[in-house]
């Protein structure tokens, strides 16, 4: 992660957004979904990840080196990121408190036309459908952007509970592949799953 400084205030909403990204709020009625606000969110971003360090770290290798500056610097880059169409991270507010994260994304190695969704959640937060309902949304948004044809959601193959989600929307399997496993719970082979643009869907580029 790069060592950027927090930003000084958090930016507008409204500005940075490219025309073609996804919306910065996602109202799913309860559940919303929006852009982080750099420093703005650090106290409380950085509260539930300390919540739920001992929930993810089975699973996060991030969380090992989780420390109230790497989350500011997470957080300062944001903005930037968003900007460039690198990545769109999104908190997730439930009854308007921050319960997790969630993004859409592209890997470098990734093809032009496919996204990657990722999320987390706090534990007290796990077992309504929030994950579920966050990642359909950002389906959604996905297939807003031009030229994105697939959406992927991958995660290490012992991790049922990642898995469940995009069984639930749909996707299929794509491949299961060898991976460093890095980290406790990992078994070192992640599963892809894919969902692919209805045929005859209008692509928001086109």
């Amino acid at each position: 992660m790069e060592p950027l400084q927090p930003l000084e205030s958090p930016v507008p909403l409204a500005e940075l957004a490219p025309p073609e990204s996804p919306q910065p709020v996602i109202d799913l009625g309860g559940l919303t979904l929006r852009r982080f606000a750099g420093e703005a969110d650090l106290d409380e971003y950085a509260v539930v990840i300390e919540e739920s360090l001992e929930h993810l770290r089975p699973w996060m290798p991030w969380v090992a080196g989780h420390s109230r500056t790497t989350a500011a610097e997470y957080l300062a880059t944001r903005a930037e990121r968003w900007a460039s169409g690198a990545d769109f991270a999104y908190a997730v507010v439930l009854d308007g408190a921050i319960v997790g994260a969630c993004g859409l994304y592209r890997r470098d190695d990734s093809p032009d036309d496919v996204r990657e969704i990722g999320y987390w959640l706090h534990p007290s937060a796990t077992g309504h459908g929030l994950a579920t309902r966050a990642a359909a949304a950002l389906v959604e948004q996905a297939f807003r952007l031009p030229g994105v044809e697939h959406v992927d959601i991958v995660h290490d193959a012992a991790n049922r509970a990642s898995g469940a989600v995009p069984a639930r929307l749909g996707f299929t399997v794509l491949v299961r592949r060898p991976c460093e496993a890095v980290a406790p719970a990992e078994s070192g082979e992640e599963q892809v799953w894919r969902l692919s643009r209805p045929r005859g869907a209008a692509n928001a580029g086109r």
